[in-house]
Formats: C-alpha cells, structure tokens, sequence
C-alpha cells in the first residue's frame, strides 16, 4: 500500500503457537478504524471463547446513536450525497449553474455539460476572465473532494506536484493545449494588438482605416496617437517589421515603460495560474472518467422516463419471492410476462423497454397479433405475411411495408397496376419512323400512308 506501512509482529502465545499481528503505524481513518476493531474482536473472544455473539443489528443502532450526538470518530466517516450514489456519479449541479452564468460562453443543458466540462482549450483566452478562474476553482475544489472520498489511498498532494511539474514544462514551451506561447518577433505581436501591418504596403492604405482604428493601434504599441490622419498612418507604419526595442524613443508616449511592463507580468501571472488550474481539471477527470462515463448515463436515463412511468415505478411494489429447489413449479408470474433464457420471468422494466405491452394485429396474416414494435416490423418478411400476400394475389414487395389491412392492400396494387400499365411502352403510338421527306410519325400513322402509296 502506497499510504500505509504495515508492521508484522510476530510472537508466541503460551502454548507456543506463532501468531502475527499486524498493526498500523500510519494511514488513512478507514484502516485504523478497520484494524482496532479487529484486534478487540480477538481480545474479547480470547478472554471469552465461549461467549455468544452480539448481534450485528445491536451495533448498528449503538452507531446509529453515537452519530446523531456528534461523535468525532464517526463524523470522519465519508458522506455523499444522493446525485453521487454512494461514489458511483458525479454531482456538477453547482459548477454547471456556475458555468452557464459565465459571460460570453454558449449556454448548454446539463447533459451537454457533462461531455465538454473539460474541452477547456475551446474556450476563447478573452473570455478567461475573474469569474473564469472562480468558476474552475469551484472545478477544482469539487474533484478534488470527491476524489479523496471515492480513492482515499491516493496521495493528492504528490499528484498536484506532478501536474505542477509537467505543467511548467509545457506552458514555458507552449505547448500547452489552450495557451499557446505568443511569440516575441514582432512589435504587434509582443504589445498584443490587433493589427497587422504585413497586410500593407504603404501608409496611404493605412490611412484608409480612419483615425479611431489607427489611435488604437498606436495606443496598444505605446506610440504617440496624435496628429492628423497622414501622421498616424506614418508613424504607425514606420514600425513595421520592428523590434519593441528598435522603435525610435522619440515615437513613443510618455508613461509607457515600467508600469506596462508590470501591468503585463501580472497579466501574465494570470493567466499562468488559470492555465495551472485547467491542467488541474483534465489530470483529474483523466482519473475520473469510469464516473463520469456513469453520471452521463445515468443522467440521460433519468430524462428519457416520463412522469408516468416515474409514478407506475414509485407505485410498483418489490415482491421478494423465495427459491425453491424444485424446477417443476410454476414460476411467479401475476403480470404474465415472456420467460427468459432461464426459464423466469423477464424483468418488467424490460419488457417496456421492449415495448412488449403494446400489441399489433395484422388482417393479412389472419388477424394474427404481434407484441411489441420489433416484432412487427419484421413479420412482413416472414412466411406468415408472405403466405397472405400470395393468396390474395399480391407481390410482398417494399411498397406493401406496414401495410396490414386487405382492403388497404388490394387498393394500393390496383394504383400500381394502373400506373404501370400508363408507364408501358405502346409501340403504334410512341415508336416514330421518319419518310422520305424528312417528317417523323408515329408506326401507325406510317403504316397507313405507306398501304395507301402516299410516302
């Protein structure tokens, strides 16, 4: 065990017998708890090998009670709520309200916030602002709590110092995924603004961006944003292909220097610490994803129930009824549903799944009734059907699909028949043959001049 170093003790008792004790220097509540319970079950019986044991029920109502007045030995015991299941879901009711109150960000159901809760790197650097950072917090803190409750072995703190580790190494790279490292060529570039200058040739195309485009494209390279329209284009464009230290000093504005410069360490001290915090989220959901895989599924199969089948499953009632060894018997069946592969009932949730309650009759197969959906869609490739179709002479093709009454039937192959019939090729009247003089006509008409000797 990583978080727990066991020491064996091994001695003899009077007779001489060897026994091991294993006792527990250090580690988490839950086998301390386990191991000093287990060494005064032995106490006891060895100082009383005759005694009776004490119901289990007994110890639970004595646990029950300790709980209720508070006892500290059984408030550190672990606690989840009812959306968790005992740590089996996830909980993120709070973080997604907090998610969806976030400014900018597409507002999503909760389903949907269950697959993209950590697609992190889609979001817009722009939108990670104070209320961001809070919100992944929130992320944080939940994961991480719950993880000490559903893994207690695993050691956090070393685990945060590894994510710490590699992020480092990836976010001075850049090759952290979201954060790309913005590169350092280009005044533009390093001052964050906006506008390109590769895309211009000469300072007449700048000019023709206005002067309010202009001023804040000076202003976010600490550049003097006065004079006319000719004058900011040509300052703007003199720096083209500029280090921010090639810039000529006499262009910039006064108060640009040391207190941007600190302005933009504290930006990005920032945004280091919100790109920390991601890092966090996706090692965390990597441990997670057996859970979150369930919570989706669990999710999703408590909004396909409607109200009704919620209340005929509240009003369902659990019969427990006891195995015997004779096969022979009838099975308990009062609902009479189909019997499964072992001879029993099928459970009843299934047999809705299934739709199995819902019945079909089919007049072309002799008013035979099918259960369930399934059932019924393929008995019209069966012999039954098939067998109908012929004997009322009619071809079981796929324009009879879904088709089960013998009026409906015999009315849609009528239509065929007629339509094909339309649809035939009549040589005396659409086969065409050309004279001498050139005119097309039809066979009959050509036959008929050419008995007559008029061609």
């Amino acid at each position: 065990m990583e978080c727990a170093k066991l020491l064996k003790e091994i001695y003899e008792d009077k007779d001489g017998q060897r026994k091991e004790e294993v006792a527990l220097l250090s580690g988490p509540n839950e086998f301390v708890e386990f191991y000093n319970r287990l060494k005064q079950i032995k106490e006891f019986y060895k100082k009383h090998p005759n005694e009776i044991a004490v119901p289990m029920s007994m110890e639970f109502d004595e646990f029950a009670k300790q709980r209720e007045n508070g006892a500290d030995e059984i408030n550190n015991l672990v606690d989840f709520t009812d959306e968790e299941g005992y740590g089996k879901y996830l909980d993120l009711h709070e973080c997604y309200v907090k998610y969806i109150n976030l400014k900018g960000i597409q507002k999503v159901d909760y389903v949907t916030y269950l697959t993209i809760f950590d697609c992190l790197f889609d979001i817009p650097q722009d939108k990670k602002n104070f209320d961001y950072r809070t919100y992944l917090q929130s992320l944080v803190d939940y994961l991480v709590d719950y993880v000490a409750r559903v893994k207690p072995i695993m050691d956090i703190d070393s685990l945060f110092h590894i994510i710490e580790q590699d992020f480092e190494k990836e976010f001075v790279a850049g090759t952290f995924q979201g954060w790309p490292k913005e590169p350092s060529g280009s005044a533009l570039t390093s001052s964050g603004a906006p506008l390109d200058l590769s895309a211009f040739s000469c300072a007449e195309q700048l000019a023709t961006l206005g002067l309010d485009r202009l001023k804040s494209a000076l202003m976010g390279l600490g550049l003097k944003c006065g004079g006319t329209l000719e004058d900011r284009a040509q300052r703007l464009f003199s720096t083209k292909g500029l280090q921010l230290d090639e810039i000529d000093p006499s262009l910039k504005a006064k108060g640009q220097g040391k207190g941007k410069d600190q302005a933009k360490n504290k930006d990005s001290e920032k945004h280091k610490k919100t790109a920390l915090l991601e890092a966090q989220v996706y090692k965390l959901v990597e441990i997670l994803s057996e859970q979150r895989a369930s919570t989706k599924e669990n999710v999703e199969r408590k909004q396909a129930r409607t109200d009704g089948e919620r209340e005929e499953e509240d009003e369902e009632v659990v019969e427990i009824v006891e195995e015997d060894d004779d096969d022979d018997d009838v099975p308990y069946n009062p609902k009479n549903l189909p019997l499964g592969w072992d001879g029993k009932p099928i459970p009843y949730w299934l047999y809705k799944l299934h739709g199995l309650n819902i019945s079909y009759n089919c007049e072309i197969c002799g008013n035979f009734t099918y259960k369930g959906p399934k059932a019924f869609q393929r008995h019209f490739a069966e012999w039954r059907h098939a067998h109908g179709m012929r004997c009322l002479g009619i071809p079981n093709t796929a324009h009879f699909a879904n088709v089960t009454r013998i009026e409906d039937a015999i009315s849609l192959w009528t239509k065929l028949r007629s339509q094909k019939t339309s649809e035939r090729f009549l040589p005396d009247h659409e086969e065409e043959y050309e004279d001498s003089m050139g005119n097309v006509v039809t066979k009959k008409t050509y036959e008929d001049l050419r008995r007559q000797g008029l061609l």
